[in-house]
Parts: structure tokens; sequence; C-alpha cells
């Protein structure tokens, strides 16, 4: 086997409930965590060393040991005991700090390239162990299906959800996952109701009722920063959309949508948008 090209697929939050700051300075969380056909693409061959191409995206992403593609190599190759090498391209199709889980995808599309390039013969579940050191989405995004999310992000339950079509769009703006959970700590915010419901009327297909279960616990000191976001969010809404979210630390804000013509006529009229749908529907 001399290559292997995987899909990295973008996710979306569903829902974040943030539970608060545990002794390791990460947070608790709940969430919903759904993967999209918004994808980039990693192709893994057969090298001396290990190297990282990086392709149509934002010049900043780096190609060393900055980007998450090849921190989930290099955690790969140290848990397997493999001492081989890899040239990985990446082709950049998710927009970069974005809240939907670009990096996270890119890592766990190269644990799975790699894991099949180099006879690693490594289980699901010890690829999401890796993953989890690698990045909190990791072990959800390895999933490829909707999965409820607790802990940092370790813990997975599958769930249905049915089929679902979402206009993404982005912004300029920059926020990093950190600021947005010291912003949560700080501004004393409080932690979204139980969830439960939404969850039973997603898995039920009884979307006439699930308006109200999109929420993000993140919206209210990132929003209380950047309001231009709120906005988009209220845009998405007035163009007919049944629940309207930031993705995960933002500052992308999600549209959801049943119909896809209508899906398709929200992003013409918003423009600067991407419809995508999601993937591992019930």
């Amino acid at each position: 086997m001399l290559e292997v090209r995987r899909e990295a697929h973008a996710k979306v939050n569903l829902f974040l409930r943030v539970l608060g700051r545990r002794e390791d300075g990460y947070h608790d969380i709940e969430s919903l965590i759904v993967p999209l056909s918004l994808h980039d693409t990693v192709v893994c061959r057969e090298a001396g060393g290990l190297s990282l191409n990086v392709e149509g995206s934002d010049p900043s992403l780096p190609s060393d040991s900055g980007n998450l593609a090849l921190v989930a190599a290099l955690a790969l190759s140290e848990r397997a005991g493999v001492l081989k090498g890899a040239d990985i391209d990446l082709v950049k199709r998710i927009p970069v700090a974005a809240g939907l889980g670009g990096g996270s995808a890119d890592a766990a599309a190269v644990l799975v390239a790699l894991n099949e390039l180099w006879k690693c013969g490594l289980s699901e579940e010890a690829l999401m162990e890796v993953g989890a050191d690698v990045g909190s989405d990791v072990p959800a995004i390895l999933a490829d299906r909707p999965v409820l999310v607790s802990g940092r992000g370790e813990r997975l339950r599958a769930v249905g959800v049915p089929g679902l079509h979402w206009v993404i769009v982005p912004s300029a703006l920059q926020v990093r996952t950190p600021d947005a959970f010291s912003w949560w700590d700080e501004d004393g915010c409080s932690s979204g109701p139980d969830p439960g419901w939404f969850v039973e009327a997603l898995a039920s297909g009884d979307l006439a009722s699930v308006r109200d279960g999109f929420s993000n616990d993140l919206e209210v000191p990132v929003f209380a920063r950047y309001p231009e976001l709120e906005e988009v969010k209220r845009l998405l809404l007035d163009h007919g959309a049944l629940g309207a979210i930031m993705c995960g630390s933002g500052p992308t804000m999600a549209g959801v949508f049943t119909d896809p013509d209508a899906a398709a006529g929200a992003s013409r009229d918003i423009g600067e948008s991407i419809v995508a749908i999601s993937r591992g529907a019930a």
C-alpha cells in the first residue's frame, strides 16, 4: 500500500452546554456533535520521513508541529511503536479557526489513514484514546456519526438525528477557544437547561418541537464581545432557519433547515456562506 486517502469532515454542535471548570484547566461539557458533508481531504503516502503539505487554505495555517495533523501522526507513531514516515497532503476547505472542528477533523483523518498505511492495527477505541490526547473534538469526529459527548469530549454515546440541511456563515473575527471558555468563567455565566428533551425529540424525528433546543452556552460571553455575531444568528432565523447556533466557540454561525431548497435560497440571500448536510442521519 503506497497511498491512503480520507475525507476530514467538519462538525456542528446542535447544543453545547458548559458545566464548569475542571482542576486540569479544561471545562466539563455536554454537547451533541454531528458531522457535516463539508470536508478537507487528507492523502498519506509512504515516505522515509514525516512531512505535511497544506493547500487551499489560509496561509497562516502552520505545516509544522503546530498543525494537529502532524501532532496526530506523531502521537500515533508513539502509541503504536511504529518508526515509519509519510508525506501528508492536506487540502483545506473547512474555514480555519471557525469552530467547525477543521483541525480536529484533519487529525482524525490522519489517524485513520496512517493506521491503515502503517498497518498499526489499532482499534477504533484505541484511535479515540490517541485522538483525545491530540484534541478534545477528535474522538467525536473519529466516530463519524452523531454523538452525545461529555467530560472534556472523550466520553461518547451514539444518538439518532434526522437529516438536516445547514447554512454555514463564517466570519473574519478571531475567537480563540480558550478565550471563549475564560469569558464564560469571567462573566459568571450559567449552564443551559438539561437537553434531554431535545435529544429525545430529535431521535423521534419531532422537528416541530426542537426550535428552542439549538443552544450554545458560549454564545452569551462571545456575543457580549462580538454583537455582530448575534445579528448573523437573527439573519439566519429571519431567512427561515428552524434554529441557529454558534459553532463551538465561534465565530461561525450555522442555521439549520429541513428543506434543501430553503437552505439554498437562504444561502444565496445571505451570501458568503456554505451549504452542507448532516452525515450519519438516522
